[in-house]
């Protein structure tokens, strides 16, 4: 059998070897760090939430027996598991024991709805669905047979208490081998571990394939930036199975050998709780998140005084509020520019002044080997740009899974893999975003695909067209606004809309929050929709005549 390699080594098949030379990449596991911290410091906090804690002896045992039912349960190596956990110690060791059984974890959001989990396990091919009890309120039984009863092959439902203890595996009544051997069967740092999902222009969620040593090198980055000390304790409120929860929740403490706090749902006042009483020194979080904590009425009264340096991102920084943040705490607000497809091209550090940290994306990463492309695709970084940020370097995934139109748009034809977003360069190698090629909307750091909200409104009987773009918003930065013309004689309220979405499955990131009714769209020239007109109405501007609104 022919295996085709990844895109990444298709383009750059020399890439692991040269990282590794340069000592970027590493010839160990994240199970051999928690094996490490288990034999070391066997007794010290590993994840710490709402629930409870979890110290690095039971992470580690605790990972080993999962891993060894899920061989015991039939899973051959390479076997695709889906992982559909709210955030917590036991979402980590659902991953850890992937990694140790030689399994493929894809990730799936917690707030995933039906049409999104269904897809990403067709997508994927995953034999096993590891969830609570409950997946959002419901039995998720009910959504291992809707799955089944799709056509989907999921021979495994494993489940799994909230707080991470034993496992239950059901196969038609029968209980797993709990003593199956993984000796040989785990992950090497270059192999493909992890699959998650990303948004982007075209529709349902791509499949991002992740191996280890891209974290490792990310977590070189960010403790480098934030001069971390063999004393950090670290607090990750962002969703683990994406790229910012993966380097902030399952790699850099694990590494670090420090405890991580975590939270199963975000609330302002319970993270600014965990904040104060676990004495946290390293925050991640993204920027509508911060914003919250800082309009908490109690923010003023907190000690959070151990703060030393809050990572935040996967959306613009708000200047005003970040300096704000750093005013009221006294820690750096830092950040990475880049995607989960391409990890960091810039970063900002402890080293730069409040002007760079908050008004640019940091400084460009040298071994990312940054460029700018114009839309003829010419280099143009020598001038500064404007471009397209593109890289080739040690922080790139591997490609999407078994999508070669998406690689295509990935990367340019020698090999160069590109974000979303239009950027300049200055002389000092600081980089700032001015634009956005692909059309998303980032509500509180989640990338929505408006061609996806466009095609599930759309889908509403009385909607006749339906145009999506990004409502400017205080604290989620963005917020999903849809302009609908309806059908003649129909009317179309945003209650009507949400409903029709929630019965079709769709995750509640898809739902509009802001709706506009016209009379017709503004047309650009070619006949395309005239998106900026658009956003020029929800700015203050004028667009063609409103019959009425809903919001």
């Amino acid at each position: 059998m022919t295996v085709t390699p990844p895109p990444l080594l298709r383009n750059d098949p020399g890439a692991f070897e040269r990282h590794a030379a340069a000592g970027w990449y590493q010839a160990t596991t994240l199970a051999d760090h928690v094996r490490r911290w288990a034999a070391e410091r066997p007794d010290a906090l590993a994840y710490v939430n709402e629930l409870g804690s979890m110290d690095w002896r039971t992470y580690d045992a605790r990972s080993t027996e999962l891993a060894r039912a899920l061989a015991g349960a039939g899973l051959a190596p390479g076997a695709r598991i889906a992982v559909l956990l709210p955030d917590g110690p036991g979402v980590h060791t659902a991953y850890l024991a992937g990694e140790k059984a030689g399994l493929v974890v894809v990730g799936i959001g917690p707030r995933a709805g039906r049409n999104e989990v269904e897809h990403l396990l067709r997508r994927t091919g995953a034999r096993a669905l590891v969830t609570n009890e409950l997946h959002r309120g419901a039995p998720a039984a009910d959504l291992v047979r809707a799955a089944r009863d799709a056509g989907l092959p999921i021979d495994l439902h494993v489940v799994v208490p909230a707080d991470g203890d034993a496992v239950e595996i059901r196969i038609a009544g029968k209980p797993a081998d709990p003593a199956a051997s993984i000796e040989g069967r785990g992950h090497g740092p270059n192999d493909l571990f992890f699959l998650n999902s990303t948004s982007g222009t075209t529709g349902m969620p791509k499949c991002v394939m992740q191996h280890q040593n891209r974290w490792f090198y990310f977590h070189h980055l960010a403790a480098e930036a934030g001069a971390f000390g063999p004393d950090e304790v670290v607090m990750s409120v962002v969703s683990a199975p994406f790229g910012f929860g993966l380097w902030t929740a399952h790699f850099t403490p694990t590494i670090l050998g420090a405890p991580c706090i975590v939270m199963g749902r975000f609330s302002a006042a319970g993270a600014l709780d965990l904040i104060e009483r676990h004495r946290v020194t390293v925050l991640a979080c993204v920027s509508t998140q911060f914003i919250m904590m800082l309009n908490d009425p109690t923010f003023a009264a907190r000690d959070l005084s151990s703060l030393r340096v809050m990572f935040t991102g996967g959306e613009a920084v708000p200047h005003e509020r970040a300096a704000a943040f750093e005013e009221r705490t006294g820690a750096s607000v830092l950040q990475f520019y880049g995607s989960n497809e391409t990890g960091a091209l810039s970063r900002t550090s402890t080293r730069d002044g409040r002007h760079e940290r908050l008004t640019t994306a940091g400084r460009v990463i040298e071994e990312m080997e940054v460029r700018l492309f114009d839309d003829d695709g010419a280099d143009v970084t020598a001038g500064g740009g404007p471009g397209q940020p593109g890289c080739r370097g040690p922080a790139t995934c591997l490609g999407y899974l078994d999508d070669e139109s998406a690689n295509r748009e990935l990367f340019t034809d020698d090999g160069w893999m590109l974000t979303g977003d239009i950027a300049t360069i200055d002389r000092e190698g600081y980089l700032r975003v001015v634009g956005r090629k692909s059309d998303i909307i980032i509500r509180g750091g989640k990338n929505i695909s408006a061609a996806q909200v466009e095609a599930e409104v759309g889908t509403h009987p009385d909607v006749a067209m339906v145009a999506a773009v990004a409502k400017p918003d205080a604290t989620f930065g963005e917020r999903v606004c849809v302009f609908v013309v309806p059908r003649d004689g129909r009317e179309v309220s945003l209650t009507d809309v949400v409903a029709h979405l929630t019965d079709r499955g769709l995750s509640p990131e898809l739902f509009p929050e802001h709706l506009e009714l016209i009379d017709e769209m503004p047309q650009a020239s070619g006949g395309k929709i005239a998106k900026a007109v658009l956003r020029e109405r929800l700015a203050g501007g004028s667009v063609t005549p409103v019959r009425s609104a809903a919001s």
